[in-house]
């Protein structure tokens, strides 16, 4: 067996994280984990996932009659997993804004109890999505297999958690929930994107939809479409200002085929078609058909043909 001389490595990298900990202004004192966990995290979404679909989603042994039993103690147990995640949160935000202890687990405790209040409003949600994906998809044969097998539909569990979240005041959470998905699905959609009901993603991998997107109703998109920002904004000092609108806006009924890239705060008109990787930076109207031939063959700047 080898040996390695390990302690001066060790010590080496003690004297790298205190480097670390002094630029960022972080504390040395000796305590409890200061951030949130994201292997606690991914036990939380798959109990919320299990209590939210039980018979699909839940533990292979689950029958119908102890399906409510199911639900109840498995949301208890995942919620008040949840709770820690955001007071370790709450927390460590805390260090540049400091506030009372209480305060920060008052917050926390309601930010979760309105989270699970709006779990039945996530659900329906999410059936809109797997049906939009069994309608819209000739290969799949039930909206069963749509849950158990579809990318986009793992992505969107994901995602209608996270950002609900979001919408709490727990970002930071939220875009580990959002990144799990990432990391199973290659879908990479910000928790803070809006997207209404019926939502589809087919194949999916590569699509990336960006922080300040606004998705209709019905919208369908294709592996590799990109909805995001045309330029980045920066303030007097030359830093990035953060939480402007730079995504766009997708109306109802819209489609987005493979390797489309739409950049900036543009509208996509309802019902509007854009065809495979083409590349967008201005509103298209609603109903129009956008192709790469249609851009080719659309008037230049200055009335050139």
């Amino acid at each position: 067996m080898a040996h390695f001389e390990v302690s001066d490595i060790v010590r080496a990298l003690h004297g790298v994280r205190d480097e670390w900990r002094d630029s960022q202004r972080r504390s040395r004192e000796p305590g409890a984990r200061e951030f949130p966990s994201r292997g606690a995290l991914a036990q939380i979404v798959e109990s919320l996932k299990g209590a939210l679909f039980p018979m699909r989603l839940g533990p292979p042994d689950l029958r119908h009659e102890s399906e409510d039993f199911y639900v109840g103690h498995t949301l208890d147990a995942a919620l008040q997993a949840l709770l820690v995640q955001a007071r370790l949160e709450l927390n460590f935000n805390a260090r540049h804004e400091p506030r009372p202890a209480s305060d920060i687990d008052d917050s926390a405790t309601d930010a979760i109890r309105r989270f699970a209040t709006a779990l039945p409003g996530l659900r329906r949600l999410l059936d809109s999505d797997v049906l939009a994906a069994y309608q819209g998809d000739p290969a799949a044969r039930s909206v069963d297999e749509v849950l158990l097998c579809y990318p986009g539909v793992l992505a969107m569990i994901h995602h209608r958690l996270a950002h609900e979240l979001y919408k709490l005041g727990l970002p930071l959470l939220a875009r580990i929930v959002a990144e799990l998905a990432h990391g199973q699905t290659g879908i990479d959609i910000h928790p803070g994107a809006q997207i209404d009901a019926g939502f589809f993603i087919d194949h999916g991998t590569g699509v990336v939809i960006g922080e300040t997107a606004v998705i209709g109703k019905r919208v369908r998109l294709y592996q590799a479409v990109t909805l995001g920002a045309k330029r980045f904004p920066t303030d007097a000092e030359g830093n990035l200002q953060k939480g402007l609108p730079r995504h766009p806006v997708v109306e109802d009924d819209v489609v987005i085929y493979a390797g489309a890239t739409i950049l900036g705060r543009v509208t996509l008109g309802k019902g509007a078609v854009i065809g495979g990787n083409v590349w967008i930076t201005d509103d298209v109207p609603a109903g129009a058909s956008v192709t790469q031939a249609s851009l080719q063959n659309a008037p230049k700047a200055g009335g050139a043909a």
